[in-house]
């Protein structure tokens, strides 16, 4: 059963404050979804918390999925702090728990602490949700090396791997993105959903997802970068390995600067391969030109090579208002089109940019090796430990 008091902004700092709602929970013979979502709770009150859930099995040996999204408004940092180290550890002891979100709380590093320790060591988790938390590059890195681990911990407990990891909205930008393509990499064909949107990485920590990361998730349904900054550097890379993911169902590039070259690029892999899954293809706001339009969409739809997509974003680019493709492309698949009401004139397309400008030059690091010094002769326990300690 569900138990949700989500959006009703209400204040819990007491545990007076929060009794009511305790005590109605207490009630319920089995509470399956946990959703306290849209309300503010301080230390006293998380404490309450944690123990109604550790203290009663129809809560904690029952309970799925849990919804802590926005639930700090007008928190200190340090009162966020000690709640998440309340709150997380009650978490982890659900033994049936399989999704969390914890999206629109400002975490930041003053909480990595609590927040890596639970996303290395709760292996029943399948679903992590961390939208708009303030992380940081620094705090990105370590939630990379603890999905890392995490993959290592759940094949000692004998544990699926993780499903859908979403961390939008939390400038990780390029310092992150060498642990984290690790992290992804570790989960491998059980990682369906990807959602890496608005974190401000440019074109080489794009590369570095893709192709130390991402490119080893060969079952990958959703795979979500808006708002990212690609170029026609990265976007060759995702070009190179997008028929890796034959299974994609939605695949979102909005906003991300693929530029004419780029968009060109990934294009030409859907003139030349069928996906026969993908449902929705977002592509706003890329430079994408009428003659990359006419020449590898609209075949590539009338190849059949898109059979099941429904959805199809091409606002912001460099195409021919009311020409003949353009008003042809409704018809070429059974979805929706979206409005095109702010294309780009295609006289005032200006000379590309260099990619040498465009792109940071590739640093040469070994993935391998990155994995081989953290964890040279050293079980995961002792792995686990040393991360414990490590601070930024």
């Amino acid at each position: 059963m569900s138990f949700s008091k989500a959006g009703l902004q209400q204040k819990w700092t007491s545990e007076e404050d929060i009794r009511s709602v305790l005590d109605e929970l207490k009630l319920m013979d089995k509470v399956t979804s946990l959703d306290l979502s849209g309300n503010t709770i301080g230390v006293e009150a998380s404490k309450a918390l944690a123990d109604a859930i550790n203290k009663n099995d129809s809560i904690r040996n029952n309970v799925e999925d849990v919804n802590f999204a926005d639930m700090y408004t007008s928190r200190l940092v340090d009162e966020v702090v000690e709640s998440l180290q309340l709150l997380l550890p009650a978490l982890q002891s659900c033994p049936k728990l399989s999704k969390v979100d914890l999206s629109d709380n400002a975490f930041g590093l003053r909480t990595i602490d609590s927040l890596e320790k639970f996303l290395r060591e709760t292996v029943q988790l399948k679903h992590i949700i961390l939208a708009n938390n303030g992380m940081g590059p620094f705090a990105g890195e370590r939630i990379g090396k603890a999905l890392y681990v995490l993959a290592e911990n759940k094949k000692k407990a004998g544990k699926s791997l993780l499903e859908t990891f979403v961390c939008g909205r939390n400038r990780l930008e390029n310092g992150s993105t060498r642990w984290l393509s690790q992290g992804l990499k570790a989960h491998g064909d059980d990682l369906h959903t990807v959602r890496l949107y608005q974190n401000g990485i440019r074109p080489q920590g794009c590369i570095n997802l893709i192709k130390h990361g991402l490119s080893h998730n060969k079952k990958l349904h959703v795979l979500d970068l808006q708002d990212n900054t690609f170029t026609a550097v990265a976007s060759d890379t995702l070009a190179q390995y997008l028929t890796n993911w034959t299974q994609l169902k939605e695949l979102n590039l909005n906003d991300c600067l693929l530029k004419g070259p780029g968009s060109h690029a990934v294009l030409k892999v859907l003139k030349e391969n069928k996906f026969d899954d993908l449902e929705t293809l977002k592509l706003q706001y890329n430079e994408l030109t009428q003659h990359t339009l006419e020449h590898l969409l609209i075949p590539a739809l009338k190849a059949g090579n898109l059979p099941s997509l429904n959805s199809l974003e091409l606002n912001g680019n460099r195409l021919e208002e009311d020409s003949e493709p353009l008003s042809l492309l409704p018809s070429l698949f059974d979805g929706e089109l979206d409005e095109l009401d702010d294309l780009e004139e295609v006289d005032s397309e200006e000379e590309e940019e260099s990619e040498d400008e465009e792109a940071e030059e590739e640093e040469m690091w070994d993935p391998a090796q990155l994995v081989k010094e953290e964890t040279a002769d050293k079980s995961v326990d002792d792995l686990t430990a040393e991360l414990a300690e490590t601070h930024i």
